[in-house]
């Protein structure tokens, strides 16, 4: 009898990981390179959120219009597999850019790429994952891959090789391991799971239609203030720790390092407990911490207690994959679910990727260095009150029940 350790199921959830994995390594190099980059390229807080700004723009228009479209053509996989290789060679982009116009245009064409990898790779795990594991599954996928590859192995291993070898080395070798595992992907990738579902006039469905259904509705705004919450201090945060707070290299990349650990468990353990005990209400426990993450970093600094407190607010990482995926293939027929996740993500994308580090930019350069923080705590708070307004879909992921199969 064939172990069930080996099914295509947790293959599927293991490659898929480590491509986002690869994703996220790549996005978020600039920030964890940040200080030194700033040594060879001046670089204002405004400046460095536009950075993060603009690839994420490119990632909220590309997120929603080519999953539709590969979604509508039937061309997911090769969507899928031709994203992995352009943002690897994206990487290398970046690491060659000699001013800030060429690092914004690296970011730029890296974000289109990178926009289309995640609501496939979430669709591709939603459509293949048992009904009680959707929860886990997509906890994996966004666990193992933003945060072991993106956030614990990222800085530690990239601000290595920019002591030792230089911070445009680091962009280049950041870049080798995405070419492999796109060549990976399209061998592993069964038809069948990349196959679009249903009648070619579902796929062409308008927005107007998609936002009548309640938890399409509401989990937009909850997936702006998430993202926000998130994009507020990511931009920002090394060179915090760095500048304000006295730490060196070596140091902010432990405690990014650290901060990787608890959003690795975050995005495993928050998604796995909505699978027993609801989406909504987990959600709801994990914002509040949201809340208070900010108030960690500032008031608590040079204390006992300030990367114990860090580490357990910043749990709030968890409710990434359960806004990104989990609600949103809960939230509408199956025909739907890819364009849905692209909306979900491409809006929060757009106003938590884009307009939020560009305020907090600017806020912190303009009122004071910590601004960026209070906009993310904001951000936690208003997400709460949208939370509130989801509707639980525990248990709708493969029998969609006649209540939610029209618009509400």
């Amino acid at each position: 009898m064939k172990s069930k350790i080996y099914s295509y199921e947790n293959g599927l959830v293991a490659v898929m990981a480590l491509v986002f994995g690869c994703l996220f390594f790549d996005r978020l190099a600039l920030n964890f390179l940040i200080p030194f980059v700033v040594e060879d390229i001046a670089l204002s807080d405004t400046q460095i959120g536009l950075l993060a700004g603009v690839l994420s723009l490119a990632w909220a228009v590309s997120s929603y219009f080519s999953t539709a479209w590969a979604e509508a053509n039937n061309k997911k996989k090769v969507v899928f597999v031709a994203a992995v290789f352009i943002f690897s060679f994206c990487s290398f982009g970046t690491g060659i850019a000699i001013s800030f116009t060429g690092l914004l245009v690296a970011r730029l064409v890296m974000g289109f790429s990178e926009g289309a990898v995640i609501p496939l790779a979430q669709n591709f795990v939603e459509k293949e994952s048992s009904p009680n594991r959707l929860g886990l599954n997509a906890g994996i996928l966004q666990g193992v891959g933003s945060a072991l590859f993106g956030s614990i192995l990222a800085p530690i291993i990239l601000v290595s090789i920019a002591e030792n070898l230089g911070w445009r080395n680091a962009f280049y070798i950041a870049g080798v391991p995405g070419l492999i595992l796109g060549l990976l992907s399209w061998f592993f990738v069964k038809k069948s799971t990349a196959e679009s579902l249903g009648k070619r006039a579902d796929t062409s469905i308008h927005l107007k239609e998609l936002l009548k259904y309640n938890n399409v509705k509401w989990g937009i705004p909850v997936a702006c203030c998430v993202f926000g919450w998130w994009f507020a201090t990511l931009p920002f945060i090394s060179k915090y720790f760095v500048e304000a707070q006295g730490m060196s290299p070596d140091q902010m990349g432990k405690t990014m390092g650290l901060l990787g650990v608890s959003g690795l468990l975050a995005s495993i353990i928050v998604p796995a407990l909505s699978d027993r005990f609801g989406r909504k209400n987990i959600m709801l426990i994990f914002m509040v911490m949201g809340v208070l993450y900010p108030f960690a970093v500032y008031f608590l600094n040079g204390t006992a207690f300030h990367l114990p407190a860090m580490f357990i607010t910043y749990f709030m990482m968890g409710c990434l994959a359960m806004i990104a995926a989990v609600i949103p293939s809960e939230a509408v027929p199956p025909p739907l679910r890819a364009k849905t996740m692209g909306l979900i993500m491409g809006v929060g994308e757009i106003v938590g990727g884009v307009i939020i580090p560009a305020i907090a930019g600017i806020l912190s350069d303009n009122i004071n260095p910590s601004a960026f923080l209070w906009v993310s705590a904001a951000m936690a708070f208003m997400g709460i009150l949208f939370t509130i307004k989801l509707k639980e879909t525990l248990g709708q992921h493969k029998e969609f029940p006649h209540y939610l199969d029209t618009p509400i």
